[in-house]
C-alpha cells in the first residue's frame, strides 16, 4: 500500500535543482498523522508547489532564452511551476471533500517537461490503496 501525502511532503522535479515542500492549508481538512492530508487538486503553482530552486529544462522559456545568450551552454534559470492538471492517478477509492486523495506514488506534469514527483510523504502511520 502507498503512504498518504500531507502538508510538509517532500517533491522533486526531474528539471529542477533541489526539493521543495509541499504545501496544503489546513482549513477544514482531515487530518493524517497529525498534519493536514493531500488531494490530488493540492497542485497548483506557489499556493502548493513552491518553486525547485533552478529550471534546467529547455521548453523553459527563460532558460532557453538564457541558454541561446550563452551561446549554447545550458543556464539553468529560476524555477517557476507551471502545472496544467492535476496530480494523477490519486487513491480514486479514498475521498477528501469529494477528490481523490494524494499517495506517495502519484506524480504531476509541469508544462516545461518535468515530472514532479514525492520523494517523502510527509507521515508514515496513514496507508491508502
Amino acid at each position: 500500500m502507498s503512504q498518504q501525502v500531507v502538508a510538509g511532503a517532500q517533491m522533486m522535479c526531474s528539471f529542477g535543482v533541489a526539493p521543495s515542500v509541499l504545501v496544503v492549508p489546513p482549513s477544514g481538512q482531515v487530518m493524517a498523522g497529525g498534519t493536514p492530508a493531500a488531494t490530488i487538486m493540492d497542485n497548483k503553482p506557489m499556493a502548493n508547489i513552491p518553486p525547485f530552486g533552478m529550471c534546467t529544462s529547455l521548453a523553459n522559456p527563460q532558460v532557453a532564452s538564457a541558454t541561446a545568450a550563452a551561446l549554447g551552454v545550458l543556464t539553468p534559470m529560476p524555477c517557476v511551476p507551471a502545472i496544467p492538471a492535476p496530480w494523477v492517478p490519486g487513491s480514486p477509492t479514498v475521498l477528501l471533500g469529494g477528490m481523490p486523495v494524494l499517495n506517495d506514488t502519484c506524480q504531476l506534469m509541469c508544462a516545461f517537461g518535468g515530472v514532479i514527483q514525492i520523494n517523502l510523504p510527509g507521515q508514515f502511520t496513514v496507508s491508502v490503496p
